[in-house]
């Protein structure tokens, strides 16, 4: 399992500036509208290219409530090996300026940067593929093999179904069963592991 050079909590997110950004467009990918009538951005393309040019993956964008009635726009970053505060802080000023020329509206929101921590949901299939050998739990619709929470070690991830290893028994779940699934971090291990 990866690991944080900060520890085993979420990095704290880093709020670089107060940028202005219109209504939340709604739908799967996040899309805002700008103060002009009819122009709708959506702000996964506008932010993708420059996460994935500094040599990160992009994990999530959600665009929703902030902090004192503001709106953020929250960009969370991943990539093999550590992540600290001030390489977030520099890909921070890079999104910052991609934001910038675009000329947003009127209205204010906050931009936060983030790692998705040693727990963290699984929505996409990258995300599956990236978390086989992990500990998950996998909350699913209809019970699978007469449970609705499984957790184990994720074995195989397909754009079908995962296979998990549960108190040694391996059991298939469809994908389209899937409530929800997020990685489990042992924190007696990640615990003995801190050098705090």
């Amino acid at each position: 399992m990866r690991r944080n050079a900060l520890g085993p909590e979420r990095l704290a997110l880093y709020c670089l500036r107060k940028r202005s950004y219109g209504v939340f467009g709604g739908g799967r990918r996040p899309t805002f509208r700008l103060g002009r009538v009819g122009v709708v951005v959506d702000a996964e393309a506008l932010v993708r290219p420059v996460v994935e040019g500094a040599g990160f993956e992009l994990f999530d964008v959600t665009f929703g409530p902030g902090s004192g009635g503001r709106r953020s726009l929250r960009v969370t970053v991943d990539r093999d090996g550590d992540l600290d505060l001030d390489t977030i802080a520099q890909l921070s000023d890079k999104i910052a300026r991609r934001l910038d020329l675009e000329g947003f509206g009127e209205d204010r929101y906050e931009l936060e940067v983030s790692s998705p921590g040693i727990e963290h949901p699984l929505k996409t299939p990258a995300h599956y593929a990236r978390a086989v050998g992990a500990r998950v739990r996998v909350k699913t619709d209809e019970p699978v093999d007469d449970v609705r929470v499984h957790e184990g070690v994720l074995l195989a991830a397909t754009p079908g179904s995962i296979e998990l290893d549960v108190d040694g028994a391996h059991r298939a779940i469809p994908v389209a069963a899937i409530r929800s699934a997020r990685t489990v971090a042992d924190w007696s291990a990640e615990l003995k592991g801190s050098t705090v």
